[in-house]
């Protein structure tokens, strides 16, 4: 099997000088806002799309008249800032000052509702678990919004980022839960690379994935949700470098206790613990994660058994009678939408035959190091997304998000960089 850094594509994209990466990845985000600009049906998107345009296509020329070498010179940095403003600062701050004027859901997903509805549900009910069903009716529905807006699909720790509008008498546009996430998504993603100790050409590639490029600008803009988690992903790798195992537990264990999605990279880099710092280690890190999740969801659950099921797992995975906004045509939405009965058989299948295929493949190349991981945990979310009958084809962040992670924490030998 051809080793990694031998084949082609990254053997060609090795050699281009850093300049030449930028102007590439930067063309290919001015293609993609201008077509969602263009494509769109959504006004939040689409304004982000024709506004971000512009600030992609200056970069995408000056990286590709520039010149340069292979390190990371300061205008490269410089260059990734400046286009944070234009791709993030700017749209997000333009789309939340026409919400705040016009009143309507018209310039935000409807995760920013959900998430701000439930803090205000923490405030008001003691809990953001209302919306359950009781003899085919919806419980906690809001008159006059859709049903799918009544569920919370998250962990609670979630609607920590709705409490700034909830406690805000005057709700300011800075408490809009997309500027609170932006903030933490920023603040998380700026420790992990600030103790992380990959070069600055990876951390510059990293900071591109997750807040400069349309894999984490638009959803900054428009979402969010995912971000805060992507970034605690990070972090948690930057902490398991550097050995510190209770620590890596506290941060898994905020991830977890937020949103779904955080599961298989925190099973992932609490199994690298224990391979890389052993099962003393691997303990503490689980104890912390355990006791954190524990601690946080439990007095939910033990307060409304039925509402915290409906909301965190039924209604996400399609099964709670709702038709969720989150239903991109995706293989596993079409399949269902065509044969409803499959919305129950599908998943089965899909963890039977996954399950079977990585054990299959774990025992012939038993993990050698964080890369491969990495790689498998993209791989794995890459096919539920696919498979998932109610999914956003956003949720495609996580596996791009995750492959470049591995390429970044890929060593000369691909061995565990923890053994040094």
């Amino acid at each position: 099997m051809t080793p990694p850094d031998k084949l082609p594509l990254r053997a060609w994209w090795g050699s281009l000088h850093g300049e030449g990466r930028d102007a590439i990845v930067y063309l290919v985000a001015f293609v993609f806002s201008l077509g969602m600009g263009m494509l769109s049906k959504e006004p939040a998107q689409w304004h982000w799309g024709f506004i971000s345009a512009g600030t992609y296509a200056v970069a995408m020329t000056y990286s590709l008249l520039s010149g340069g070498t292979k390190r990371v010179p300061s205008h490269r940095t410089i260059l990734a800032a400046l286009v944070f403003l234009g791709a993030v600062v700017v749209p997000l701050g333009l789309e939340v000052q026409w919400r705040h004027v016009d009143g309507t859901q018209q310039f935000a997903q409807p995760e920013v509702w959900v998430i701000e509805q439930s803090g205000q549900h923490v405030v008001i009910d003691g809990g953001p678990y209302v919306a359950f069903f009781s003899h085919g009716v919806l419980h906690g529905r809001v008159t006059g919004e859709p049903q799918y807006q009544a569920f919370f699909p998250y962990f609670p720790l979630m609607s920590v980022f709705g409490l700034p509008r909830a406690l805000s008498p005057g709700q300011s546009q800075l408490t809009d839960a997309r500027v609170v996430m932006s903030m933490a998504t920023i603040v998380v993603m700026g420790l992990g690379l600030w103790f992380s100790r990959i070069s600055r050409a990876k951390k510059l590639l990293v900071a591109q994935a997750l807040c400069i490029l349309p894999t984490g600008a638009l959803f900054l803009s428009t979402g969010g949700d995912d971000m805060p988690i992507l970034a605690l992903g990070f972090l948690s790798l930057v902490v398991l470098e550097r050995r510190q195992p209770l620590l890596l537990g506290v941060v898994c264990g905020i991830a977890v206790s937020t949103k779904l999605t955080a599961w298989p990279l925190a099973c992932a880099v609490l199994l690298m613990c224990a391979i890389t710092l052993g099962r003393r280690a691997a303990s503490v890190a689980l104890a912390a994660t355990t006791t954190i999740f524990l601690g946080i969801s439990l007095p939910y659950f033990v307060r409304s058994p039925r509402a915290f099921l409906e909301n965190v797992f039924a209604f996400p995975l399609g099964l709670a009678g709702v038709d969720s906004p989150a239903a991109s045509p995706l293989p596993g939405h079409l399949i269902t939408s065509a044969w409803p009965v499959m919305k129950h058989i599908l998943p089965v299948i899909v963890v039977l035959v996954g399950s079977y295929l990585l054990l299959r493949y774990l025992r012939r190349s038993p993990i050698t190091s964080v890369s491969q991981t990495l790689n498998i945990v993209a791989v794995v979310a890459l096919v539920v997304i696919a498979t998932a009958s109610a999914t956003r084809v956003g949720y495609l962040i996580y596996p791009i998000n995750y492959a470049v992670w591995a390429s970044v924490f890929r060593t000369s030998t691909d061995q565990l960089i923890l053994d040094a």
